[in-house]
């Protein structure tokens, strides 16, 4: 394909690079907290699920419920994005924060559509607001250049890309930053992220990144799959090593050879699953197992030294599509929704009878992302077509004072959170160096967030 002009370039950049720390009317956090009984008097908490809004009401952000919380606007929407670790430590709790993301584009034709990295900084917390103070005009004054001072910022290097991104994921290979893009083009692709990555970090390599206007060129592309997809995850314990599903019901594993331009792909595919196989998570501490979730309504281990179709598996997992899944890092827990709006955790030292130990529906939509916390094994967080992003801890029982709170307002005791609006959240994933941070995209943009219960 042909690259756009200099000119429709710059202008696509100018629209694309918006970033806002402002919340909107239509966001709004529930804190599980016990704030007292005079707080709980002078406002309302609303609970998506328990009551409908009323003619006329409109939901208002409660800031104080937030460490930090920022907004930003990439043009056309991202179904998938992925966190690029930096190397600025981990463990990072001081504001201003940043972070490097890639992300995928669903633009209205396939050859609008982009293979971004995000570099997102000076992001700061959130202030608690001053009541009663009166200032002057030049407390004003310097009030001014402090807020122009904390203004965040981002940095945006974008590839075209032909065809629509369904899914990202991103890992590091010796020096190489490699994105896994599964496209509505029926192929998976491996792309080198450094020239993108320079580009965000010093202006000299920008200007030349814009000026050259270089398609997203893979490495490496696999068209086998036949069909379309969106599961694909790399191996945490054997870099480079791949893992792709597609929408016909085929898994194949990749494997890299030697240089890291090239893997080598089994040609019989694990193809027990009946129906579309809708996500994929390497086990994060055994190199050579890994599962899967599908249409079908099942959950399947596999282990790529055994025969293509010998696994264990939980049949009827769910009562319809099973869409996400994630592997706890440290617990032998896996984490799963679908579409009845469910929620289970299952332990695979007993997965094979098939009953989960944990069973949540706080969702009232299909699930769309569910993800563990990498820093905290007893958290985690889902997002739903519902436009809800929920947290939830494990380890809270229900003699704690946060959860006889919620017990009163018929929520389960481990429901820390609930973070609106966004519209039509799609996938979310927790910062690895950024404690507590979240980073959601949706149909109407990206949020990044810290609330005050993680």
């Amino acid at each position: 394909m042909s690259a756009p002009d200099d000119d429709t370039f710059a202008e696509e950049r100018d629209q694309m690079e918006e970033m806002d720390e402002a919340g909107s009317e239509d966001d709004e956090g529930v804190d599980m907290e016990d704030e007292g009984a005079d707080a709980e008097a002078q406002r309302k908490v609303y609970v998506p699920g328990i009551e409908p809004l009323k003619p006329g009401e409109e939901l208002e952000m409660d800031r104080s419920a937030y460490r930090m919380y920022h907004e930003c606007q990439t043009g056309a929407p991202c179904l998938s994005f992925a966190i690029l670790k930096d190397g600025d430590g981990e463990g990072r709790e001081q504001f201003p924060l940043s972070m490097l993301l890639c992300a995928g584009t669903q633009a209205d034709t396939a050859l609008s559509n982009r293979l971004l990295v995000m570099r997102m900084h000076n992001l700061h917390g959130t202030e608690k607001e001053k009541e009663g103070e009166e200032s002057s005009d030049e407390e004003s004054d310097d009030e001014e250049e402090e807020d122009e001072d904390k203004k965040p910022q981002m940095e945006l290097a974008m590839m075209p890309h032909y065809g629509g991104i369904n899914r990202v994921r991103v890992t590091q290979r010796g020096e190489q930053s490699l994105a896994a893009v599964w496209s509505e083009k029926g192929q998976v692709e491996i792309i080198d992220l450094r020239p993108q990555l320079e580009a965000v970090h010093s202006s000299t390599a920008m200007a030349a990144f814009v000026k050259q206007q270089k398609e997203a060129t893979p490495l490496f592309s696999f068209s086998g799959h036949m069909s379309e997809g969106f599961a694909v995850d790399w191996s945490p314990t054997v870099p480079g090593r791949l893992v792709s599903g597609d929408c016909k019901k085929n898994i194949h594993v990749w494997e890299p050879q030697e240089g890291g331009v090239s893997w080598q792909i089994d040609q019989r595919p694990f193809s027990s699953h009946s129906k579309s196989v809708e996500d994929l998570q390497w086990s994060p501490n055994e190199a050579t197992v890994f599962a899967s979730c599908s249409v079908d309504k099942s959950i399947r281990v596999w282990d790529i030294r055994s025969p293509p179709n010998s696994m264990i598996s939980a049949e009827e997992a769910h009562s319809s599509d099973i869409n996400v899944i994630s592997w706890n890092r440290t617990e032998p827990f896996l984490l799963s929704g679908g579409d009845d709006g469910l929620l289970k955790v299952w332990d695979l030292r007993q997965f094979k009878t098939g009953r989960p130990v944990a069973n949540f529906k706080q969702h009232s939509a299909p699930i769309t992302s569910v993800e563990w916390n990498p820093i905290d094994s007893s958290v985690f967080a889902a997002s739903g077509a519902d436009d809800v992003v929920s947290q939830w801890d494990l380890s809270v029982e229900s003699c704690d004072a946060g959860a006889r709170v919620a017990e009163m307002k018929d929520l389960p005791p481990q429901l820390l959170f609930l973070h609106q609006g966004q519209s039509e959240v799609k996938e979310i994933h927790w910062h690895p160096q950024l404690p507590g941070v979240m980073i959601s995209t949706a149909l109407s943009g990206f949020n990044l967030f810290r609330t005050i219960s993680v």
